[in-house]
């Protein structure tokens, strides 16, 4: 749906070069929610302008629907850009229009007679749950409202592509989520391809189906959000990952609940999917004559199934130790050892 080759942006001034995209390709599918994710400075904002070339590339290519994008006159941009939403982290509402008259103001640029402006604004309204509000200004709505308002304005024009630009940055948790479920639902509803720029790695866990990681304008890994999380491969993807899930990386700290015992083995348990849910400790103890004691674990969800994470420390003889680990490995869970009996 999407393919984006060789892509790079240098700005320049006072003789000064400053890469903020370098040589990126990406292939998005149609219907995929794709996350892109960085610290400030990695280069995702200037990447999503790219793609509706509100901002021009130094190299590279952009097709959208077979239709490369990056060489197209302004006449041509202009139509075509009516197929590309985008939502902002900071609304971008005109304040002295109503709920309905931002969202028809797409409409009203793109030549809409008023009668079907409104039709089509009331269905968006009701859409991302706004009615009531059709007369409100965006000075008396709240945050999670106007944004609201900012994603029925960029469906308008029934896109083809939505690009979300930090849109839940300036937004509390809780009407974060809400945010986020309204993309779940509209991406489902509407089979719309979603591209999502942030900074938080709770919003790729909770909606995305793909994700890449962005470091000095370069892509430094790029995969399924499940395997991203479980096996996270660049320095900056761990730091992401460790900063929603601690757990992840605390091996280190684990020695002061560890017993001395030499008959044990500490492990760390991946559990992927269903077997997220599976009570396999229960069996493990059942089937072996074996202690098991719990360190410390988490779970946590993704559009492609939870994942979670278990210390555990094992006492047994030796012969036994090694059948309960081949055990829980045959239930298709991934045993990490940290530390041999």
């Amino acid at each position: 749906m999407l393919n984006i080759k060789n892509l790079s942006k240098i700005y320049q001034s006072n003789k000064k070069k400053v890469q903020a995209v370098d040589n990126v390709s990406l292939q998005i599918d149609k219907g995929e929610i794709f996350g892109v994710i960085g610290y400030s400075g990695a280069g995702k904002s200037t990447f999503v302008r790219l793609i509706n070339r509100l901002e021009e590339p130094t190299e590279g290519s952009i097709t959208i629907h077979d239709q490369d994008i990056t060489n197209m006159p302004q006449h041509l941009l202009r139509t075509k850009r009516q197929k590309i939403g985008m939502i902002f982290q900071h609304f971008n509402l005109l304040w002295s229009r109503t709920v309905l008259e931002n969202i028809s103001f797409p409409l009203e640029i793109a030549g809409i007679s008023r009668k079907e402006r409104k039709e089509k604004a009331l269905e968006l309204v009701e859409l991302v749950g706004l009615t009531g509000k059709e007369d409100a200004y965006p000075s008396q709505l709240s945050g999670g409202q106007k944004q609201r308002v900012g994603i029925a304005r960029a469906l308008a024009n029934d896109p083809e592509v939505l690009l979300c630009d930090e849109a839940t940055s300036a937004l509390d948790p809780e009407t974060t989520d809400d945010i986020l479920d309204l993309l779940v639902s509209i991406n489902k509803k509407l089979g719309l391809t979603i591209i999502l720029i942030t900074h938080e790695m709770h919003v790729i866990q909770k909606i995305c189906h793909r994700v890449a990681v962005m470091e000095n304008g370069k892509v430094v890994e790029l995969g399924d959000v499940l395997d991203v999380f479980v096996k996270p491969q660049s320095p900056t993807t761990k730091r992401f990952v460790q900063q929603l899930n601690p757990l992840e990386h605390e091996e280190g700290n684990l020695t002061s609940f560890i017993n001395d015992r030499e008959d044990n083995e500490v492990v760390k348990l991946h559990f992927i999917g269903k077997d997220a849910s599976r009570a396999l400790i229960s069996e493990v103890i059942k089937s072996f004559d074996i202690e098991v004691n719990i360190l410390q674990g988490s779970i946590s969800p993704t559009q492609e199934g939870a994942y979670g994470t278990l210390f555990i420390e094992i006492h047994a003889e030796k012969d036994v130790l090694t059948k309960a680990i081949h055990f829980i490995e045959d239930a298709g869970v991934e045993v990490e050892v940290l530390k041999h009996a």
